[in-house]
């Protein structure tokens, strides 16, 4: 059977954030971009998530910040780790040191909104059925017959990825021991009653909360007994008042629900993250549970990560292994996060050694380094790629800095390679079709020049140009006419 015509150049699978955002991504370098949403209208139920610092920060770099801060509530970057209550350390590396609490519903959309706005189009209703991948590109077929042809395809539909199965790429890890509710609603008994009950509970459950979430809404978690073996079933409101009147002896009233949902703890992490012209992104290519709110943020960071890669294979100049390195540095980062929730899941155990190592850790967060690091940990802003041998900073994401034009992520909007040149004697001229260059000597920076990706990562720190032209060919492909 021939192929369709090649009319995209990348059709992504779902228009989750992770999704949303590769699609704005590849539309900042003008690849042709189809995204496939197998619903048919967005989710209803408001879910409150939380934006970590390194995702904040990614929104800032693309200008989309502002927006954001419009919808959601900062609170300090603190207590995520094991919800153990300590104080953000202070002088975390960054101009945008908190959490920002956003409706789900309300990210998806900005981000979505983004993506059309940079030309991407997207189609709900339409569900992946099956592909097939030569050496020019990969063919698509929808659940309702239709073919489709573009030169990638990446998978961003979630933790049942239908993508990752079709591909055949493995996906072990560990399947779940426990199960967790978690809905928001509103009660009917006294604001002291629930808390005095609360209190006596988390003395022994640490998983269990119950606390206000403003509006009279309460947040509810509560654990179950027993494994459920149809996670993907929705949890009703009767599900929740059994499972507190098991473990605090009443259901406190709950009622008028704005969302239901269960979690597992099972951990997985897809063994590639790229076969020839198929890739994944987000859930689809790990899971984890929700402890310390990482999920949302590392799927935005994936795709952050793999869109300019990408963009650049197809535009022609991506250097030979670029596309590689994507696996390469976010794999990684992913079984950092996979360990770090196995641990918080640890740390909330009922069992008589988790409560002690607990106590422990709970003890040595006193101490601003190892509270620091955990706080780093888990808001991404630790990340370091390996690129070789260098100052500490090489491989690191750069902060926003002060620079002549006024903030460093103001200029990185575009999606493209900087040169910050505090020497004013380098260049990157042979590279202007792809990387920006300021020379500003004024720059609050403690090196003389760095070269930033278009994720804001060090790629080089210096002030030779020979040495700076070697890195240029290494992240941006040979220098132009």
């Amino acid at each position: 059977m021939d192929s369709p015509p090649l009319a995209f150049d990348v059709i992504i699978a779902g228009c989750g954030p992770t999704g949303a955002m590769l699609a704005a991504e590849l539309r900042l370098h003008g690849v042709r971009v189809l995204v496939l949403e197998k619903e048919t209208e967005p989710v209803s139920f408001v879910r409150i998530v939380g934006l970590h610092i390194r995702s904040i920060e990614l929104l800032a770099m693309r200008g989309l910040l502002d927006r954001v801060l419009e919808h959601g509530r900062q609170r300090p970057a603190a207590g995520f780790f094991a919800a153990i209550s300590k104080p953000a350390p202070p002088g975390l590396d960054s101009a945008h040191a908190y959490l920002l609490g956003i409706p789900q519903p309300v990210i998806v959309d900005i981000l979505e909104e983004h993506a059309s706005d940079q030309g991407a189009q997207i189609r709900r209703g339409c569900a992946v059925a099956g592909f097939e991948q030569d050496d020019e590109g990969v063919t698509v077929e929808l659940a309702s017959g239709e073919r489709l042809r573009s030169r990638y395809l990446v998978g961003c539909d979630g933790g049942r990825s239908t993508v990752r199965k079709l591909l055949g790429v493995g996906f072990p890890g560990e399947p779940s021991r426990t199960a967790t509710l978690m809905g928001e609603m509103e009660v009917g008994v006294p604001p002291e009653e629930v808390a005095a009950k609360v209190a006596e509970i988390r003395e022994t459950s640490k998983v269990f909360s119950l606390g206000p979430f403003g509006g009279g809404v309460y947040r509810v978690v509560v654990p179950v007994a027993g494994v459920i073996e149809d996670r993907a079933e929705p949890p009703t409101l009767e599900d929740f008042k059994q499972e507190l009147r098991a473990i605090a002896g009443t259901d406190f009233g709950v009622h008028s629900p704005r969302w239901l949902s269960r979690f597992g703890d099972a951990t997985r992490l897809a063994e590639r993250y790229r076969v020839g012209r198929v890739l994944l992104a987000g859930d689809a290519a790990h899971i984890h549970p929700p402890t310390g709110g990482q999920g949302l943020n590392l799927g935005v960071q994936d795709a952050f990560n793999l869109g300019w890669k990408l963009a650049a294979r197809i535009r022609g100049w991506a250097p030979e292994a670029l596309l590689d390195t994507y696996q390469a540095e976010r794999h990684p980062v992913a079984e950092d996060v996979l360990d770090n929730t196995c641990a918080q899941m640890e740390l909330s155990s009922d069992g008589p050694g988790p409560r002690a190592v607990r106590r422990l850790l709970t003890e040595l967060m006193d101490f601003d380094e190892v509270n620091r690091y955990l706080i780093e940990k888990i808001t991404a802003i630790d990340i370091r790629y390996d690129f070789g041998e260098g100052p500490d900073l090489l491989g690191r994401r750069l902060r926003d800095v002060d620079v002549k034009q006024g903030r460093l992520y103001d200029l990185l909007h575009r999606g493209r390679g900087l040169l910050l040149d505090r020497t004013e004697r380098l260049t990157a001229a042979g590279w202007a079709d792809r990387v920006d260059h300021l020379a500003d000597p004024t720059a609050a920076l403690d090196v003389p020049c760095v070269l930033l990706r278009p994720d804001g990562h060090v790629a080089w720190i210096g002030d030779d140009q020979r040495d700076l032209e070697d890195h240029l060919s290494r992240w941006f492909g040979e220098p132009g006419d």
